[in-house]
């Protein structure tokens, strides 16, 4: 059997990942909902590296303090709605872990790096854009904390929790 490819996302504060949380559960079609609401750093790193990706994953998290992420709003994804997330801090985080990652690197995770946590994805066009505007008339900016990184292992759908690392940098 081929080891299973592995993911890795940003550890939220409880409170911001209920949230987002809360919203994906009521708009994310429920037959697609198979994950937890998430900001991806990366899609697809090799399962046979398990160990060398964990091992950068935990070097990175020990020199990285908590940081704030500003929240900027509900955004289109044609036949969804994500909410896009800022800080530079996260930025420079996720470009050293590709540096270390930069011979498993997809093109998905070679492209640019846009932070967002999806709440709505795969959805009819109307209702997307019904959703986009509901959202945006309520949206109040807020931070985020990010608190370390969760490694997962992807399951044809649903995702399997491998680790969660904590940001222990001063």
């Amino acid at each position: 059997m081929t080891a299973r490819a592995l993911i890795v996302t940003l550890a939220m504060d409880e409170a911001s990942f209920d949230w987002f949380q809360a919203l994906r559960a009521r708009w994310f079609p429920p037959e697609r909902n198979m994950v937890p609401a998430h900001l991806t750093l990366f899609h697809n790193l090799p399962g046979t590296e398990l160990e060398s990706v964990r091992a950068s994953l935990r070097a990175a998290c020990a020199e990285t303090p908590p940081m704030n992420l500003a929240v900027q709003g509900p955004w289109s994804l044609g036949r969804g709605v994500a909410y896009r997330l800022n800080s530079p801090v996260l930025t420079a985080f996720r470009a050293r872990l590709a540096g270390a990652f930069d011979p498993w690197l997809t093109p998905q995770d070679r492209g640019g790096f846009r932070p967002h946590v999806t709440v709505q994805n795969k959805a009819d066009p109307a209702e997307a854009r019904a959703l986009l505007e509901r959202l945006q008339h309520a949206f109040e900016p807020f931070e985020v904390i990010g608190e370390g990184v969760l490694l997962w292992r992807y399951l044809d759908g649903p995702w399997e929790a491998v680790d969660r690392l904590a940001f222990t940098g001063a």
